[in-house]
């Protein structure tokens, strides 16, 4: 049974201070580090000692935004892609080839060694084994946000531009770092905040309805937007979430679906709202004795003319807005792989911790927010409008200035407030303990939080 309540405790802060404002931390997919991006460098900490294990420098002329491990390497390799306000996205590589072997305890040794060498949290020792080895340019500003697919083959990247680019590792080598643009997808109508990769976890099998990859989009246009590659090997819009009242600050896929559904997508905005789209999918029996077989709500794309496809929609629906805990901008949330408990923190210095019940709330069920007067607007789409979470008619303005609740099964668990003093909190993220203080048999399995902001400070949260 999940508790009714929990309470953060912080814990020691990551060493040492950075001293300027950081804007994210991202942990990497598999190994103990974290990597952080502030000013012009990142700073990789070790999850082990919560001091740095190394960092990147020399190779941004502007503030790093956002960054993003490349997944599926070896643990004696690593490779991190970093956005920056310098408009310019880059490849760094690090590697130990001494470590390249098959030694279970790579994943711990990789940071214990590095922090042995840099026990008083002075990066220079380190330094040397990062190198740029790509530079990606062709935005016009600066870049927001970047992501990995989960196999690794594209990188998708956005920008104040109001673009997201795509592009794709085409070397015949991991270590060839040749990229291709794939796809300049232009239709946001505002800067683009961010960019998630769809999990594998439910996207497969369902041949003939999806795209191997699915990418999704959050703007200051107040939309997010989900992109497919179709079946002539272009990137598409299918859908265009709306419902926010204001900028979407950004964006992520449910890590760890439940009963086979397809990922839902959670979204966060300067309304102080945080949505969760689902995707809608009908059972339809498949030949060849497939029964129940989520479906693409508006069918495949067999018989479907080429000129067609563009105008296909999927129909998401918003699902549930989570209670209110923030007074400003929800500027970061995180939804755990694990317990399926979902954090946010934003511009109010409050923490806030979300659980989702079995069974929907009395006051309120998963879809009502769904309307009849959508379902009738969808009926009159013609491919080109995209499918609205809005009310229209003569309640269209008040509707916008009270926007309809639907909490679900969501309720919230915990709220910290001040978890930075007085500085704004840009980045939270869930990952593993491997920190001393963390029980031997539970290094590896227990999550913690860790938050990012204005001054500087990496915090990292026990959950009680």
């Amino acid at each position: 049974m999940t508790p009714e309540s929990f309470k953060l405790a912080p814990l020691p802060p990551f060493k040492p201070d950075l001293y300027q404002r950081a804007w994210q931390s991202i942990p990497h997919p598999t190994l103990p580090l974290l990597a952080t991006t502030h000013h012009k460098s990142v700073t990789v900490f070790s999850l082990s000692t919560l001091s740095a294990h190394s960092s990147l420098t020399n190779g941004h002329e502007r503030s790093v935004r956002s960054a993003t491990w490349k997944p599926n390497l070896p643990p004696h390799r690593l490779c991190l892609v970093t956005g920056s306000f310098d408009s310019t996205a880059g490849l760094w590589r690090w590697s130990d080839d001494a470590k390249g072997t098959s030694d279970d305890n790579l994943e711990v040794e990789i940071t214990q060694d590095s922090d042995n060498d840099n026990g008083n949290g002075d990066d220079g020792a380190k330094e040397k084994d990062w190198e740029l080895i790509v530079v990606l340019d062709g935005h016009d500003s600066e870049i927001k946000s970047v992501s990995f697919s989960p196999s690794g083959q594209y990188l998708a990247t956005c920008s104040r531009d109001k673009s997201v680019w795509i592009w794709e590792d085409v070397g015949a080598t991991e270590t060839d770092d040749e990229w291709e643009t794939v796809a300049v997808l232009n239709e946001h109508e505002g800067d683009v905040k961010a960019v998630a990769w769809c999990p594998e976890t439910n996207r497969s099998g369902r041949p003939g309805r999806y795209s191997s990859d699915v990418l999704a989009s959050a703007s200051y246009d107040n939309t997010a937007r989900v992109w497919r590659e179709d079946g002539d090997g272009e990137w598409v819009c299918v859908a265009v979430l709306e419902g926010h009242q204001g900028t979407v600050w950004g964006l992520q896929w449910e890590p760890k679906p439940r009963d086979d559904k397809f990922p839902r997508l959670m979204t966060w905005s300067a309304d102080r709202t945080i949505r969760v789209w689902t995707l809608k999918e009908e059972e339809e029996e498949e030949e060849g004795g497939g029964e129940g077989v989520p479906r693409h709500a508006w069918g495949s794309y067999g018989g479907i003319p080429n000129t067609m496809r563009r105008s296909l929609k999927e129909e998401w629906e918003c699902t549930a807005v989570l209670p209110k805990a923030h007074t400003r901008d929800i500027y970061a949330a995180t939804w755990s792989p694990q317990t399926g408990l979902i954090a946010s923190t934003g511009s109010d210095g409050i923490i806030a911790v979300y659980r989702e019940d079995s069974e929907p709330s009395a006051n309120g069920t998963a879809g009502a927010h769904a309307t009849e007067d959508e379902a009738a607007a969808a009926a009159e789409l013609d491919g080109d409008v995209p499918m609205s979470n809005g009310i229209g008619n003569e309640n269209e303005n008040e509707e916008k200035k009270q926007p309809q609740e639907s909490h679900g099964r969501w309720k919230v668990v915990s709220s910290t407030p001040n978890a930075h003093g007085p500085y704004e909190i840009n980045h939270i993220t869930w990952c593993k303990r491997y920190d001393i203080g963390c029980p031997p048999e539970r290094r590896g399995i227990e999550e913690m939080l860790v938050t990012t902001g204005d001054d500087g400070v990496v915090r990292p949260w026990q959950v009680l």
